[in-house]
Order: structure tokens, then sequence, then C-alpha cells
């Protein structure tokens, strides 16, 4: 064959079809990327797709990993922030009405009646050889030194103090709401360690009122209880008190309150009024805060001391039970200051416990509290589910007297005790009858001043809401990022997996 035949005959080349369908394949997928690429909305993507030199590309590039991780710290720090579930408190004066009038506590100041009182004392001292006297008409400060041993000895004797304490029948001359007449009837009692007897009126009951609360609109009124006293001093245990009077609490319904602590001390010879206003506060439950309103067996043991009364959980009474029940576990017996928690169950256990009173002399109590208050690790095994109230109504109450009572009636309240006092007056009555009334009355005025409350909130100052917002503001900043970007996003990597799913789908059927 001559030269120039060779020279014209085409040159025929082998082409591998698995590579042609490879590389059709890879540019049908390239092509899908690129035209999201070109399309998207997403600031920079777009600018390396149209970038004509690699210098371009570069440029943005760098400039998308920059900003991408700018965009990702501060949507992260925007999340953290929203994790530490920070809050507000917001303040809102509200009018509410009709309201449910408060519950009203009082105490006569001395718990203790003497013509009751001396005789069992007596029986005791002269037992433990502390006296030997039968003498009921002196009372001497040595005599008085062991009122306190005598009282935690007949309690851990089961032995009730009942008739010690004075009945309110013999201490309420008058009680009157919103014009009607109400009696001894219209209240609760409960015990205080440092007051006796303590008798509440309108606290949520089951039989008082048909089981409702009063509310400040009954009969037209606007919510006022007028209460006339009479404290009988002549009656009081000589050195146990030092001084005379009424003590009187205005607080929640549903509070069994600590009247040793809380109370107002009401002098006699005058007209007392406590003008209250209402007070709301509202905390935020998990994970804002960890508030509680779950009453524990301990501290519903310590309500089962009491069934006229619906009491709810307060923070200070849940310390109190703590405190006694750790106080058990250290001296096998309680604090003889705090009564009304002798029933103790233990951690893990759910049996009641009828715990023992100390004795006054024992120190072992006194240093159980001490290290209670001072080692927070105690606290947190003992104390743990006590936290703040979740919700709590609180009363500001504003005072003021007036001399009381006037001379006109006088008559009048010289009546009332004489007919319904079952405790024994003065020796010499009839002839100081009215100075006794002036040493010995107590009047009571509880009045509602507002109708506006006083509400405090806590409110998250983060909502799910303001973390989208502020994810977004920082996405859209940096990088031009949407939802709709992101639903551009989704859209490619959908065509994406159909048409992989087509092509396998073909090559099975192959």
């Amino acid at each position: 064959m001559s030269e120039a035949t060779t020279k014209d005959k085409p040159t025929n080349f082998s082409i591998d079809p698995e590579i042609v369908k490879s590389e059709s394949k890879l540019h049908q997928s390239r092509s899908i990327i690129r035209e999201f690429s070109l399309n998207t909305s997403m600031h920079g993507i777009s600018g390396i797709s149209r970038s004509q030199s690699i210098n371009n590309r570069i440029f943005w590039s760098i400039a998308i990993l920059i900003f991408t991780g700018m965009m990702f710290y501060f949507s992260i720090q925007a999340i953290r922030a929203y994790f530490k579930y920070p809050t507000e408190i917001s303040v809102e004066f509200i009018e509410e009405w009709p309201q449910a009038f408060p519950a009203v506590t009082i105490c006569n100041y001395s718990p203790l009646r003497y013509d009751q009182f001396i005789m069992p004392y007596l029986n005791y001292t002269n037992t433990f050889n502390l006296t030997n006297t039968n003498d009921t008409n002196t009372f001497s400060a040595l005599q008085a030194e062991h009122i306190s041993n005598f009282l935690n000895h007949e309690l851990n004797r089961n032995q009730s103090l009942h008739d010690l304490y004075y009945p309110l029948e013999t201490m309420l001359i008058k009680c009157v709401y919103n014009g009607v007449n109400c009696s001894a009837h219209d209240f609760i009692r409960f015990i205080s360690p440092r007051y006796g007897f303590c008798y509440t009126f309108n606290a949520q009951t089951k039989h008082i009122n048909n089981g409702k609360l009063h509310y400040n609109n009954e009969n037209g009124k606007s919510g006022q209880l007028e209460l006339d006293l009479y404290t009988h001093s002549h009656q009081y245990v000589p050195y146990l008190s030092n001084g005379v009077g009424i003590v009187a609490m205005v607080h929640e319904n549903t509070q069994l309150p600590l009247i040793d602590r809380a109370s107002t001390q009401l002098r006699p010879g005058q007209r007392h009024k406590l003008g209250y206003i209402k007070m709301t506060n509202v905390l935020l439950p998990a994970p804002y805060t960890t508030c509680n309103n779950k009453v524990s067996l301990g501290l519903q043991a310590m309500f089962n001391q009491f069934p006229q009364a619906h009491y709810t959980y307060a923070q200070e009474l849940c310390f109190i039970v703590a405190i006694q029940t750790y106080t058990y576990q250290e001296c096998g017996c309680v604090s003889p200051f705090e009564w009304s928690t002798r029933y103790i169950v233990l951690s893990g256990t759910t049996t009641v416990i009828h715990a023992s009173l100390c004795n006054t002399s024992d120190t072992c109590y006194a240093k159980a509290a001490d290290r209670f208050r001072s080692l927070s690790s105690i606290a947190r095994i003992f104390a743990s589910d006590c936290n703040q109230e979740c919700s709590i109504n609180k009363f500001l109450i504003k005072l003021s007297s007036i001399a009381a009572p006037t001379s006109w009636y006088l008559n009048d309240i010289k009546f009332l005790i004489e007919s319904v006092s079952a405790i024994p007056l003065s020796s010499n009555w009839s002839t100081v009858w009215s100075s006794d009334i002036q040493a010995n009355y107590v009047g009571i005025d509880v009045v509602c001043e507002s109708t506006r409350v006083e509400t405090y909130t806590q409110q998250a100052s983060i909502s799910v809401v303001d973390v989208i917002s502020n994810v977004g503001g920082q996405t859209g900043l940096w990088m031009g990022i949407s939802f709709l970007s992101l639903m551009e996003i989704v859209e490619m990597l959908y065509r994406l997996l159909r048409y992989q799913y087509h092509r396998i789908r073909r090559r099975l059927q192959q």
C-alpha cells in the first residue's frame, strides 16, 4: 500500500462505554448542583458558581467559610442564652372584685390560764421534788423555771393540754363580718407552742360556711371583720409572759400561720385597725425555677394534726419538718419548742413516727439544728424539696389604733363578759370591773383598703420565638439563609436522591 493511501485512511479510537456512561451521570449530578448554586438565595454560593477564575473562587470560598463560622458562633450563643432560662419580673396592678377575704388568726398573748394550770403543775413539781407546796395563790419566779419541762412531760405522756388554754368562747365578746354577726363556731383552732390555742377566721375548711370562703362583697359591703376580745390577764401565769394583749395575723386562707414569727402584737385599751392590701407572687415552674407546691409525707403528717383545715405547702414549714426529722435521727427526740411537728417520716419510709420531745436541758436538739442550718450538705439531704412556693398571696398590713372602749360601751362589755365567760373573773370584779375592762379589752378591725392587687409575675425573658428570631437574624445577616433557603437545599437533595434512585432502579431492571 502506498504512503498516500496510508495517510488518508481515518484513524479509529476505541471508547469504553462505561466511562461515557459514568461521565454522563456525573454531568447530570453536577448540573443539579450547579443549577442550585446559581439560583439559591444564600449569598456567596452563587458567587462561586459564577466565578470565571480560580482566584475569584478562592475569594468567595474563604468568605463563605469565615461568615459561616460567624453565623454558627452567634447562633450557638443565642441558643445557649435560651437554655440558661433567664427570667424577669413583671409588676401588674389588677382590680380584683369580688376578692376573697383573707384568713385572720388571733391568739391570747399568754398561753396558759392560771386556774386550770396551777394544780396539775404543783402535782408535777411536788412529785419530782422541785417544790414542796400546795399553795395555789402564790407563784414565784423559781417555780416558773420548770413550766417548759412540765409541758413536755405532759405531752410525752400523751396528755392533752387543751384544758390549760383559753377557749375562744371566753375571749370573744363580739364578732361581726360585713355587718352580720359571727361566733366562735366560725373559727378553727390550732396549737401554737408559744401562744397555746390560736383561732382562725375564714380558713379553707369543709364544715364552716358550707366549705366556702367569705368574700369582700358579701351583704353589699367591702370586706370588714370586727372583733372585740377580752384577754383575762388576771389569769395569766406569773413570769410566763412579759406583756398583756392579743396577737393577730392576716394571711392566705390555706396557710398554716407561723404565728410565733409573723404576728402583730395588739395592746389592750385600744381598738386596732389592720388595713390590708393583697400582693401576689407567681414563679415559673421548672426549668426556670425550682419552685414547689407538693406537700411531702412529713409535712402532710403535720397537717393531719389539724383535720378541720385544708392547708397547702409552705417553704418555712417544710424546713421546720426537715429540721425535726434530722434532729430525731441524731437525738432520738425532737425540739421541745415545735410541738406541732412531733410526727416524723424518715427518708425512704412512709411510716409516721410519733416522736417524743427532747428535754429542755438536753443540748442535742439545739446542736443538731445548728448543724442543719450551717451545713448545706445536710439540708440537701433532708430538705431537698423545700423550695420556694410557686404561687403565694401576701397581705401588706397598715396598723393604726384609737383608745377604746368608750365609757358608754363599758356596760355592754361587762354584761357580755359576765354572761359568756367560763373563766372565773377577778375576786374584786364587782368594784374594779371598769378598770379591768380597760386593761383587758382589745378591739380589732380587719379592713380591705383596696381592691387593687399588686401582682409580681416571673416571666421568661427569652422565649422559643425569641430564639428562632435570634438564630434567623444571625443566619440572614451572615449568610442570607432563610427557611425558604433551607427549602432550596431540601429541593436539591431531593433531586439528587431521586436521580440516584432512578439510576439504581434502571440498573436493577437491566
